[in-house]
């Protein structure tokens, strides 16, 4: 690159970063678009809707029933956001809570109202329900003309494939028609052209494809085991608030600048290139948030906060991998050149790897773990692009422009080696310790709190007291007035607050409430804000993580942990190295499962997310020291021990291994240290995952590997087998 290049590209890259500060503050239109504010926010953090159906036509809906309902409007809702909860209140009534909307009347509108719906023959014999309609979708294909018609399509469950072709092959000799009734109306009389007996329909005459949605959308609601009523839909409000957005974002603010300080006071001018990258990381991912229209939560924080951790890793390899060629006597150019090249495979191992288990929970999981594997994904494939190719333009320009001494980037020192391996059995001592630690608390804490963990609302349910005030309350008075007396009326525990726009009511979510406590908190709103007590109201909720979604993401971090393990196997054309990876997460998240447990910190959503960024942070650190072991094989020499091979890749890697955590672990400690009480309990177990994750990676995957590769060979010479067993 010429200066002149150089020149350009430095500007142009300064332009840019500009450009994205500008966008992600006022947006690329009149209308905000693009900026910060425009992302749509979940419950947690902007508000949305909330409607309650009631379960009509039986006394009282069985368990399985009611679970089997939630589940599917579950499955439904989250094509309005992925962060949508459905849990049961009372006996019969399912409340659901749609975050990033405002319009209730919109939402009922495209839901539809879940009702009965049945197939009929023209003489009004049921041919089957809608619960044998496995989906129902609008969409297009092509008529007798070759033009495109608008149709909806339906898939049957097996029990209804048979029905439905017992009855189009009866009906097909006339063409009699089928009528679909919903609510006692018939929504629409399809006439049939041939037997269908492969377990799809076609139904055509829609006019538009709004009128095909409207269709299909009436079928899959109609497709509920439970008749249900729309009781009430309100507007809630935030339950974590603007205080909350606004002290993440000061902690980020400052979190980002630490570690700004940090890269470029370690790295100089490499450093201040990845500050630049960044930046206009940031930018980027706050466009494409705004442009895949991702719905923000915690859990999804959680997944950009590992992102920026990959992003500043990346960098992190790469500088220093420049050091190090620059010590081997190689000029600051070619360093710059090789140390890319070379880094170039950790870098794309740990983020498919973690990409690879995005993609998985994306696919498979519900809820927060979809919420989460969205910004997390996003991030990665964001972060790959800034640090390899933003990174490299800004340093390459640096270079070009005339910073060519190589005290501007940097020399690998050598350092005290340390012995890694000699020390694997206190580590895996150490190891064991803590994670029997975690199960000595769980039987304490089953003893003590009745559960082996403090589960949070999400996970165990509660109650849920809706409070009329005298007055429209500001949520900061809520949270700074009423919860507390609310908390020592009840006897402790969390509290979490909605209000209801557009009047003085607000919803106050508790731990489940026996008599005397509903009588206390009474009391005490009644005596401390002269609350009217007829217009006080609680029902008991369950949980909103059914047991159907906690299975749901435990299948999906199994599948996503064999496909990050076959991924690595493949890679590294050994099966040692991946089982050490996994052993690695293992241990990670029963550390962590330990501190949960011993803290007594509360259990809910974002315990899910937490975890599932430990695992993502643990692998990528652990493929860093596996790639290293993988490059140094190759060229091992005959005097050097296998021992001492894995002893000094451990150490080649340990200023990132450490740099790496620090920077992570300054991000979420700026979250902890500002942020409100629910993120502080996401925050805390997070650093504790980070600094686990680093001593796993460190301490334990080359130790692992190690004795697998002494332990069990595949296919090695006596020879060399006999020589790494001594060692």
């Amino acid at each position: 690159m010429s200066k002149k290049n150089g020149i350009i590209t430095l500007l142009v890259m300064l332009a840019v970063l500009v450009g994205g500060i500008y966008a992600s503050i006022y947006g690329i239109d009149s209308n905000g678009s693009g900026s910060a504010a425009n992302i749509k926010q979940g419950l947690d953090l902007a508000g949305g809707v909330s409607i309650t159906y009631q379960a009509v036509g039986t006394e009282e809906p069985t368990k399985e029933d009611m679970a089997d309902t939630i589940y599917k409007l579950q499955k439904r809702v989250e094509g309005y956001s992925t962060e949508a909860q459905v849990y049961q209140e009372g006996s019969d009534r399912i409340n659901i809570e749609i975050p990033g909307v405002q319009d209730a009347n919109a939402v009922l509108e495209e839901l539809g109202k879940p009702g009965s719906l049945f197939f009929t023959d023209k003489d009004g014999n049921e041919i089957l329900s809608g619960t044998d309609v496995a989906n129902a979708q609008a969409g297009y294909q092509k008529d007798n003309m070759n033009n495109q018609e608008v149709v909806v399509q339906l898939t049957f469950t097996p029990e209804g494939t048979k029905a439905f072709a017992d009855a189009t092959t009866k009906a097909v000799t006339n063409h009699d028609v089928i009528y679909i009734i919903y609510d006692g109306e018939i929504v629409s009389a399809p006439a049939v052209q041939a037997a269908i007996t492969d377990g799809r329909a076609i139904i055509t005459g829609s006019k538009t494809f709004e009128e095909a949605e409207r269709l299909a959308s009436t079928i899959r609601i109609g497709g509920l085991k439970l008749e249900l009523e729309e009781l009430r839909s309100n507007v809630v409000g935030a339950q974590l608030g603007s205080e909350a957005i606004k002290t993440s974002l000061y902690a980020a603010a400052i979190g980002f600048g630490i570690v700004a300080v940090f890269m470029i006071a370690v790295y100089f001018i490499p450093g201040l290139a990845s500050v630049i990258a960044l930046a206009i990381y940031v930018c980027l991912t706050i466009l494409m948030l705004n442009a895949f229209e991702v719905t923000l939560t915690l859990p999804g924080i959680a997944g950009i906060i590992l992102s920026i951790g990959m992003a500043v890793d990346a960098n992190v390899i790469i500088f220093a991998r420049i050091r190090e060629e620059i010590a081997t006597g190689k000029t600051v150019s070619s360093s710059i050149k090789i140390g890319f090249q070379k880094a170039l495979s950790a870098i794309l191992d740990g983020n498919i790897t973690t990409l690879i288990a995005a993609i998985v929970l994306g696919a498979m999981g519900t809820g927060s773990v979809k919420g989460f594997a969205q910004t997390l994904g996003l991030g990665i494939v964001i972060s790959m692009f800034t640090a390899l190719v933003i990174s490299r333009l800004i340093l390459n320009a640096f270079y070009a422009i005339g910073i060519k001494d190589e005290k501007f980037y940097g020399k690998a020192k050598e350092r005290k080696q340390v012995d890694f391996l000699s020390k694997k059995v206190i580590f895996i001592v150490i190891s064991l310790v803590c994670i029997l630690s975690g199960f000595v608390f769980m039987g304490v804490n089953k003893n003590s709190i009745g559960d082996v963990l403090n589960y949070s609302l999400e996970f165990k349910g509660g109650t849920s007291t809706n409070v009329t005030f005298n007055e429209d309350l500001a949520l900061t008075d809520i949270d700074t007035k009423v919860i507390p007396v609310i908390s020592q009326a009840i006897g402790g525990g969390t509290v979490q607050a909605q209000k209801v726009q557009g009047s003085n009511e607000v919803i106050f979510k508790t731990s489940t409430l026996n008599v005397s406590q509903r009588e206390a908190m009474q009391t005490a709103l009644v005596d401390n804000f002269q609350v009217d007590a007829g217009k006080i109201t609680a029902e008991s909720i369950s949980s909103t993580i059914s047991s159907e979604m906690r299975s749901d993401a435990i299948v999906a971090v199994i599948v996503a942990t064999i496909c990050m393990l076959i991924y690595i196997w493949f890679r590294f054309k050994d099966i040692r190295f991946a089982a050490s990876s996994v052993l690695a997460l293992c241990h990670d998240v029963l550390v962590v499962l330990a501190f949960y447990a011993a803290a007594k910190i509360s259990v809910g959503s974002t315990f899910i997310a937490c975890m599932l960024t430990i695992v993502g942070y643990s692998i990528n650190a652990t493929i860093v020291i596996f790639d290293r072991i993988r490059e140094n094989l190759a060229v091992m020499s005959k005097k050097e021990t296998l021992k001492d091979l894995v002893n000094r890749c451990i150490n080649q890697t340990l200023s990132r291994s450490i740099f790496t955590s620090f920077t992570t672990f300054v991000m979420v400690a700026a979250l902890y240290v500002f942020g409100v009480t629910s993120i502080k309990e996401f925050a805390l177990p997070l650093m504790v995952g980070i600094l686990v994750g680093t001593y796993s990676s460190v301490c334990l995957t080359g130790a692992m590997w190690f004795i697998f590769r002494t332990k069990f060979t595949k296919g090695d010479s006596k020879k060399e087998t006999k020589k790494e067993a001594k060692n």
